[in-house]
């Protein structure tokens, strides 16, 4: 950098930030800044032309103003001119304040550029290094259009400077990750790679960072890399400290560029040049030796620097997962770190543990640091070092060790961190699944689970251990023995009861033979536990008790006398009151045969891969799979009732992330069956039987249809877990947790996937999946929902409350992440909320606003009228402001069967061709009745459309929104 003159120093500048900071108040701090701002002002609207040195300063001025916090609306041209300047300090605060002041939406970017190329095509190395910093600043798509071209040639020039050189190898990363599409690399690619053997280190250590990042798209384009960053490599670990001067770092040779070089090796799989391989084995035997030496330095810099060097060699003998010689130093090198007083080394080395224990050669290295590990898991201090312990223990886990590990995680969990009890909990019972000796201790390991960490079991685990015992006769009997005794626990957790209710209901006459668990002792075991139960598994229970009546007849007077309670026939929950109604029914009416037909034993569940592998890999975020679903399968495995592909006879339940709209699915139901006295109906149209194909899809369908679900094979079908039916108890468990969430173009609901009525249309719930088709992660994603008008969020002032389910901040590349809506309409409203997107790509701010498919109709519900009551409610709502009507031209074929469909017309119409219907609005607040009348001209293509209901605003907008779909 040229030296800075004497007269550069700009002491009005200097005087004026001392007056800022001399400042007692905000208030004489704004004051002084609006002066200096008039000032500047009027000196740049002066006659008298200002010099270089007067621009400089008073632009330095605005660009500190700004970083105080204040807008600048004035001075970008001045700050341009400064580019043409000569001067490299006037030159310098000019492309400054470009940088951090001109929007790249800028009318004098046109300019700015103009600048740009004439400093890039001047030759001054020192005015090519300000062009090139600042088009890396800026990052723009525009920048990139005008430069990409360029940028390659001057970093392959054989005249360039190195200064330069670097400068454009790291100004064309910056564009490529923000407009992978505008760097051309084809011509340039092999002369890039060749920069590999530059005699300046510098050059080397950008050009690595840029071929990384393009190899990654491109790896066939770059693997002539993998000799050069070889030998580069074997130059540097075989190199002295003193020959690498300029780049030793407290003795350690380049240790910036051995790093960067090492992970662009891991980009590739293991050299094919029987030479190159055994010279980068060479390589990384050196290192593991260098490891093993004394140190040079007591500094931490040196550790740190030497260290890195190390794990990332580690990282690349773990890739390349073919030298067992290599491996099992590396995993003696990290056995050594696991007690180091460092804790950020015991971190790393437990990190790259769990991935040397994946494979096949040093997995019983691992397994020999297990009791060091076990004392990791208990006494460290940092609860992120204690997870890795236990994804270690989780990684090296076999049929050999398994019970020690269960029993050590169990232990573990009594005290463990509330952060990751619910991840230590999934891994105990896959574990405990995946290598038991046998189902006792798998039903032992389970049941011990639900009793030290009960609230952070999930329904897959529990619905796991129900399926093992359904299907193994074996363990049947066992399994009814120990959670009757775990029952008797004064305090007992709910999903115990769960289970307990479950087994016991199916498989208590194992055990009805032992006076001390009669069937009347078991039938008051469980009805003492009901009163403290939730409606779910009060619902649960109820279906035990049926149950209990088929397999034990003594407790029928007993369980009747139950169900026969007011408590139950009146109670205030429609499904605990339906349960206790029909069971009571089906006990009294049903024959004894007719009983044990109805409530036969459940047959055995399909086999297929347990579900709670997907669940800890969902837990795990994405990149875990690996970890997770260890490759290293042991032969010897006993995964119980696991392990199996679906049938193809398995019926699965779908996931919201499945086909949630019903648009590629099954049918939509089949309207009602009309009754004799069966009114005309006034549905929401929007969610009425399929439209012909004549018709086309709705514009909210057309939106809607895009959430496709991935395919199974992709990496984005992770984020989909379909739970399959044979995994949930359906005659025991009540519908809500199984429930089929579904949203279609028509409305929002919850609807249970065996058929179950929805709950009232007051309130639903959506699925909103953002995928990112892109290679570069997005940032800082916020999707959040704004409300326009009179809607407000969370406010039961206004007419929608709506609460969102947070989604990661970071979504990768060819990633999807679901987003949860709840909904609940409190009273009429006009406006759709809308679904602002924001999130960070390539380092540059996106937004992203739709409107969200939630109209007024999504609420409505229809209601049978008879012809008489419909006309003569329609002569009462005769007020004019009660009333809409709309003429228009049909959007769509007049089909009289189509448009029957839509309004679901029975039959019931004032006079040939016309349509009428009735139906009611649903709030929390109010019920808003409505009426609808539907004349079609088959001639002139039109309809008229009359709406009347008890609210003006309602009338007026239904209609607009009904029109739209005649």
């Amino acid at each position: 950098m040229p030296a800075v003159s004497k007269g550069d120093g700009m002491r009005g500048l200097a005087v004026f930030i001392s007056d800022i900071r001399n400042c007692k108040s905000k208030e004489a701090e704004i004051k002084r800044i609006n002066k200096e701002l008039a000032n500047i002002r009027s000196k740049f609207k002066g006659d008298k032309a200002l010099d270089g040195y007067s621009k400089k300063k008073y632009v330095c001025k605005l660009l500190f103003i700004f970083l105080l916090g204040h807008d600048i609306d004035f001075g970008h041209m001045e700050a341009v001119n400064l580019l043409s300047s000569n001067k490299y300090t006037e030159k310098q605060i000019g492309y400054l304040f470009i940088s951090v002041l001109v929007n790249s939406n800028s009318e004098l970017i046109r300019l700015i550029n103009n600048a740009i190329k004439n400093d890039l095509a001047s030759r001054n190395p020192t005015f090519m290094c300000l062009a090139l910093h600042c088009i890396a600043n800026v990052g723009s798509r525009e920048m990139g259009e005008a430069f990409a071209a360029d940028i390659p040639r001057i970093l392959v020039a054989g005249d360039s400077m190195d200064s330069v050189k670097q400068s454009a190898a790291l100004c064309l990363l910056r564009l490529y990750k923000a407009s992978p599409d505008l760097v051309p690399m084809g011509e340039w690619t092999a002369r890039v790679v060749h920069l590999l053997n530059d005699q300046h280190m510098g050059v080397v250590t950008a050009a690595v960072s840029l071929i990384t990042c393009l190899c990654k798209k491109n790896p066939d384009d770059f693997k002539t890399c993998v000799s050069l960053a070889v030998s580069r490599l074997s130059r540097i670990v075989s190199s002295a400290s003193t020959d690498l001067q300029d780049y030793t770092y407290y003795f350690v040779p380049a240790p910036w560029l051995s790093v960067k070089l090492l992970r662009l090796l891991q980009c590739y799989p293991p050299p094919e040049d029987a030479a190159v391989k055994g010279r980068l084995v060479e390589c990384l035997e050196t290192v593991l030796n260098k490891a093993q030496e004394p140190p040079k330095s007591k500094k931490v810099q040196h550790s740190n620097a030497k260290n890195a060097i190390l794990f990332e060699t580690i990282s690349l003998i773990i890739h390349y997962d073919s030298e067992p010689n290599l491996l099992v130093r590396a995993c003696n090198q990290l056995g050594q770190f696991l007690q180091h007083r460092e804790t950020n080394l015991r971190y790393l080395a437990l990190e790259s543990m769990c991935t040397l224990a994946s494979s096949e050669f040093s997995h019983e290295a691992v397994k020999t640091h297990i009791d060091t590990v076990i004392n990791a898991l208990k006494t460290e201090r940092d609860v992120s070092v204690r997870q890795r312990a236990a994804d270690l223990l989780y990684a090296m886990c076999d049929r050999s060790n398994a019970k020690q590990i269960v029993s050590e995680m169990l232990r573990y969990l009594e005290t463990a961190d509330y952060a990751i009890r619910e991840e230590i909990v999934l891994k105990v019972a896959i574990l405990a699944e995946k290598y038991a000796v046998d189902y006792s201790w798998y039903v032992d390991t389970i049941l011990n689970l639900i009793r030290i960490a009960g609230d952070y079991v999930s329904e897959e685990v529990w619905y796991r251990v129900l399926q093992i015992v359904t299907n193994r006769d074996d363990v049947q009997g066992y399994a009814a023995k120990t959670v009757f005794e775990a029952l008797q626990a004064p305090a007992c957790h709910e999903n115990m009861v769960k289970v307990g209710g479950y087994i016991l209901g199916e498989f208590g006459n194992l055990i009805a033979g032992d006076p001390r668990s009669s069937p009347p002792v078991q039938f008051s075991l469980l009805h003492s536990k009901f009163h403290l139960c939730s409606v779910a598994t009060r619902a649960l229970l109820l279906s035990t008790y049926i149950k209990f009546i088929n397999l034990f007849p003594e407790t029928k007077a007993t369980i009747q006398g139950v169900l026969r309670a007011g408590s139950q026939l009146r109670n205030a929950d429609v499904e605990l009151q339906q349960r206790a109604v029909e069971y009571l029914t089906l006990s009294s009416v049903a024959s004894t045969d007719v009983l044990a037909t109805v409530l036969e034993e459940m047959p055995p569940f399909p086999e297929r891969e347990s579900s709670i592998l997907a669940k800890l890999k969902r837990k795990k975020g994405p990149g875990a799979g690996s970890a997770l679903d260890d490759g290293r399968r042991d032969p010897s495995s006993n995964d119980i009732n696991g392990g199996m592909e679906p049938t193809p006879s398995t019926v699965s339940t779908p996931s919201p992330s499945a086909d949630l709209l019903g648009l590629r699915a099954a049918p939509p139901p089949a309207a009602p069956p009309a009754s004799a006295g069966a009114g005309n109906l006034l549905v929401d149209v929007f969610d009425g039987p399929a439209a012909q194909p004549s018709l086309g899809p709705t514009p909210e369908e057309a939106f809607l249809s895009e959430l496709e679900p991935p395919a199974p094979e992709s990496p984005m079908a992770l984020l989909a877990d379909p739970a399959p039916a044979a995994e949930h108890p359906r005659h025991l468990a009540p519908p809500a947790p199984s429930g089929l969430i579904w949203v279609c173009p028509g409305g929002l609901g919850q609807r249970d996937s065996d058929g179950a009525l929805p709950p009232p249309p007051t309130a639903g719930r959506m699925y909103l999946f953002y995928g990112n088709k892109t290679s570069v992660q997005f940032q800082n994603f916020s999707p959040t929902v704004v409300h326009p008008g009179d809607l407000q969020t969370h406010i039961l002032s206004g007419p929608l409350a709506v609460q969102t389910k947070r989604v990661a901040a970071q979504v990768d590349g060819g990633a999807q992440v679901q987003q949860v809506l709840n909904i609940e309409c409190l009273r009429d409203f006009l406006t759709p909320p809308l679904l602002s997107v924001r999130f960070r790509y390539g380092g540059a701010p996106q937004a992203l606003t739709l409107k969200l498919p939630v109209t007024i109709n999504k609420f409505f519900q229809p209601t049978e009228m008879a012809a008489q009551d419909f006309f003569q409610r329609w002569k009462q709502l005769s007020l004019p402001q009660q009333e809409a009507q709309k003429i228009f031209k049909a959007n769509h074929p007049m089909d009289a069967e189509v448009t029957k469909a839509k309004v679901r017309d029975r039959g019931r119409v004032c006079r040939p061709m016309n349509f009428v219907g009735a139906g009611i609005i649903q709030t929390k607040a109010l019920q808003v009745g409505c009426l609808l009348r539907l004349e079609p001209n088959a001639q002139a293509q039109m309809y008229r459309l009359t709406l009347r209901t008890s609210k003006e605003p309602v009338s007026r907008h239904l209609c607009e929104l009904l029109a739209q779909q005649f």
